[in-house]
């Protein structure tokens, strides 16, 4: 059964940095493309990053390029997502995604995957 479980959350003030973590369980980590995922209050989920399987290659949606940054070591079947100079839009429930379409990887971003953590809290106070 696979699992994912999210961590890091939490409250930051504006400009400031955050890391959230992700451990997958019950498969092969390294057997899917990943993602992050968001859903700001009121809003739809929309997708923040993915990353192939391999960790070679990632994607941004493009608002976020150049203050996240997505990673994953396949030997601790963990996924990162760190963010840097955050912003109040920035508040989100954000989750961890598996098994991540290669449609979702570019516009539209369409949210799909077939496997969701149940998500982690980031506030980021003006």
């Amino acid at each position: 059964q696979v699992q994912l479980v999210e961590s890091g959350g939490g409250l930051v003030q504006a400009g400031g940095s955050l890391k959230l973590s992700c451990v997958g369980s019950g498969y092969l980590f390294s057997t899917y493309a990943m993602a992050w995922f968001r859903q700001p209050p009121g809003k739809e989920r929309e997708f923040v990053a993915a990353i192939s399987w391999s960790g070679g290659s990632a994607y941004y949606v493009d608002s976020l390029k150049g203050r996240f940054t997505i990673s994953r070591d396949n030997t601790k079947n963990t996924l990162w997502l760190q963010m840097n100079a955050t912003k109040p839009e920035d508040t989100a429930v954000y989750y961890c995604a598996a098994n991540v379409p290669a449609q979702t990887w570019f516009p539209p971003h369409d949210p799909q995957a077939d496997y969701w953590g149940k998500g982690t809290l980031v506030i980021v106070s003006s």
